[in-house]
């Protein structure tokens, strides 16, 4: 999968299950702002990202994750990890 095709998976994701404005979605907006996100919201993210992706999220995971940008980092490095193993 392309970094393009992984953030469009990824924003496609989230706009429906948050029912977020997609434009509001770029590289360098906050993640948790923009989706409105309180700590059961996370869980939610947690499932998306394991039922999509393949991988479990872990909350230290998401310590330096501040903006979509930082979030599709995550999810490349995962993924291509898991293709390497």
């Amino acid at each position: 999968m392309t970094r393009s095709e992984l953030i469009d998976k990824v924003n496609e994701v989230l706009i429906e299950e948050f029912e977020v404005d997609g434009s509001l979605i770029t590289p360098d907006a906050p993640l948790l702002a923009t989706l409105d996100l309180d700590s059961l919201d996370l869980v939610d993210m947690v499932v998306l990202v394991e039922q999509n992706f393949g991988f479990t999220v872990k909350a230290p995971d998401f310590a330096n994750i501040k903006t979509f940008n930082d979030f599709y980092n995550l999810i490349q490095e995962r993924t291509t990890l898991q293709v390497v193993a």
